[in-house]
């Protein structure tokens, strides 16, 4: 597996991005969802990254840089790699990449529910907790919010 930036123009990684804005649209109560469109993406301080198996794409995610510590966006594992640790490749990516710019805390929004579980699992499995609003995001019934000390 090799994790590298992406530019956003290669097909697979639109395509994932897509199918992710999507399911995070639809399984989330109005004004809930907090996903970032494929230009959202281009924004200053976010670098997004692909993890690949040769031509095969396994996960994407994005870091935003906030002053004084990191931010998790659009993380998603392809539907074909579910399940055989390109998420868990990419968020040691995500952290490892937050320490080398020199962030203290990783922080991360998500919702909650089915669709929601698998990552929020992962999350809790790297030792993130609940924690305070941030970047104007605020924990609801449906919105929870997690960081991770990594200094």
């Amino acid at each position: 597996m090799q994790i590298r930036v992406t530019d956003l123009s290669e097909p697979e990684v639109v395509a994932l991005l897509e199918l992710h804005h999507g399911e995070m649209e639809a399984f989330s109560p109005p004004g809930t969802c907090h996903v970032l469109d494929l230009s959202g993406l281009k924004e200053p301080g976010i670098e997004v990254f692909a993890a690949w198996n040769g031509e095969q794409l396994l996960s994407i995610g994005a870091l935003k840089q906030h002053d004084g510590f990191g931010e998790i966006k659009s993380m998603r594992a392809h539907p074909e790699a579910r399940g055989k640790g390109a998420g868990r490749a990419m968020l040691t990516h995500l952290i490892s990449r937050a320490r080398e710019l020199g962030f203290s805390e990783i922080k991360l929004e998500t919702g909650s529910g089915p669709v929601f579980e698998a990552a929020v699992g992962l999350y809790k499995s790297f030792g993130f907790q609940p924690c305070e609003p941030f970047a104007g995001y605020q924990p609801g019934e449906f919105n929870k919010l997690y960081s991770l000390e990594i200094a």
